[in-house]
């Protein structure tokens, strides 16, 4: 536990927040797309022709992409903070 003050918090950089709304909105695309081939595939649409592809695509690519900016950002959070932590 830390003993700093309540206003003496490190600031976020646009970095980390770029960072972090490019993870959301991969992971919601991701997530509305795999929702989108299950009611698609569901109603009986062709999925081998069309948008289907590449709306299949982006789940198989956007989660993965979307786990690794969200550790990043956590990743450089840390640093900064143990950073931080040891100036004072």
């Amino acid at each position: 536990m830390s003993t700093r003050a309540p206003g003496n918090d490190v600031p976020i950089r646009p970095i980390d927040r770029l960072l972090s709304f490019m993870s959301l909105g991969l992971l919601i695309l991701s997530v509305v797309c795999f929702f989108a081939i299950m009611i698609g595939s569901s109603s009986g649409a062709d999925m081998q022709s069309g948008v289907w592809p590449a709306v299949a695509f982006v789940p198989l690519f956007g989660l993965p992409i979307a786990f690794l900016l969200l550790l990043a950002v956590l990743i450089m959070s840390f640093v900064r903070r143990a950073r931080a932590n040891k100036g004072d």
